[in-house]
Parts: C-alpha cells; structure tokens; sequence
C-alpha cells in the first residue's frame, strides 16, 4: 500500500501518518526502488490501534506508553488512569451546567456576567445610579468572587444578601456612593474624607473583613488605590483600618 492508501483504509489523513513517524508511533516502511513507502497489513493495524486509542481519549505519549509493551504501562493501567480522569471531567461537566442552568433560571445576566448565581443575587440588590464607585465595587465583588476560594465566596454573597435586605443599607450604601463619587477632585486631605470613610465603614457588613485575613495591602488593593483619585483612595484606606479596628 501507499500512504495514501494506508490512510484511508484507516481513516486518517496521510499528514496524520506522517506525524506518526515523526514521533516513533508508527515504524516507517521499506521503500520501494522508485523512493516510494511501501506500507503492509501490519503498519494498517498498527495504524488502526493508534487511532483506536487516540479515540479512547489517550495522549500520544500514553499511546506511546502502549505501544511499547513492557517499556511502560500496560494498557489495563492507561485506560484504569483515563476512565478516572474522565469522571473528573464529566463531574466538572455537570458543575459547570448546573451553574450555567442557574444563570439561564435567573433571569438577564448582569453587565458584569457571568458571576456566580449567589453574587447575581447580591449585584441585584446593589445600587449602582449611575455611580463610578458604584461600579468599580461592582467590578471588584466580581474579582473576589472569581478568585475566592468556594467557600469563602458563599459566605461573603451570605453575608452581603443579608445585609442588603434592609432598605436602610441600601439608602446608607447609596449615600456612601455619593459621597466617594464627590471625592473625584479633592485632596486627601479634604475633610470630607474621613467623613466619607465612616460612610463607607458603616456599610460593611459585620464579619466580611477580619484582621486574620491576607495582606491588606497587596497587590489588588494597590491596584484599587491607583485606580481611584488620591483622594478616595485614602478614603478606602481609612475605611479599612476602621473597620479592621486599626485607628490611627
């Protein structure tokens, strides 16, 4: 046979077969005087396993591993190894369609989507008016929530749902809004700052931060003061070591 007829008894392009060699899977064929591969039934089986397995999910290497016969793993052993790591998979598979599902269950994703349904609820009843700080607290729920660790993030969108069911903290959290927005031109020094910190203080929820949490001035809270005029960054900082009982 030729590799073109090799190929298509097998059902695989002759550029697949040549990578095959390339790699070692496949032994190459006596050519013929004119130059030409001439492939027997013994390289289209050969073919037809490394297709078979391939299919099965295996990586080349593991096809490899095969192959080789007592230089590496029995097959038992691959296919025990890769029915494991495809219940991994199908089990991340159906997290990820449950979440999805839950999204699609509730309604119009936010601007921020996809968030977690538990965040949805919490971005739901934030006010955001058009606000700039708004916004950039919308955007850095949306952080926390992507990088917390799962427990961690249901217990922050807890607490924040709880706490946002009382009309008075959304009056409060919007008065805090303002207040930071109005800090756009000011100097740190401004008065209006600590005023504006004690705002912003009041509508943390009990228990959301801690002193036993990491470094407070990290690399994101860095970022945050750099993305905020002087002013209002110092206002967040201020509310910080309020409400971590750091006073100066």
């Amino acid at each position: 046979m030729r590799i073109g007829e090799l190929a298509a008894a097998v059902g695989v392009t002759t550029r697949t077969v040549r990578h095959y060699h390339h790699l070692g899977l496949l032994p190459e064929p006596a050519r013929r005087a004119n130059g030409y591969r001439h492939y027997a039934l013994r390289h289209a089986v050969a073919l037809a396993r490394i297709r078979r397995l391939t299919e099965l999910g295996l990586g080349l290497t593991e096809v490899r591993d095969v192959l080789a016969d007592d230089a590496g793993k029995d097959l038992a052993e691959v296919l025990t190894e890769l029915d494991e790591d495809l219940a991994r998979q199908e089990g991340a598979i159906r997290e990820r369609r449950r979440r999805l599902r839950a999204l699609l269950d509730a309604g119009e994703p936010s601007a921020e989507g996809p968030v977690s349904p538990e965040l949805a609820a919490v971005l739901h009843a934030l006010p955001a008016d058009g606000s700039p700080m708004a916004a950039k607290d919308r955007e850095m729920l949306v952080l926390v929530d992507t990088g917390a660790a799962a427990e961690d993030r249901e217990r922050m969108s807890a607490v924040l749902r709880g706490f946002l069911d009382d009309p008075d903290t959304v009056a409060r959290t919007r008065e805090a809004y303002a207040l930071l927005d109005a800090l756009a031109d000011a100097d740190p020094d401004d008065p209006r700052v600590e005023r504006t910190a004690r705002a912003l203080a009041a509508c943390v929820p009990d228990g959301l931060l801690t002193e036993d949490q990491p470094d407070w001035d990290n690399a994101v809270l860095r970022a945050l003061y750099a993305d905020f005029a002087p002013a209002q960054a110092e206002a967040v900082r201020r509310m910080l070591e309020i409400v971590l009982g750091v006073e100066r």
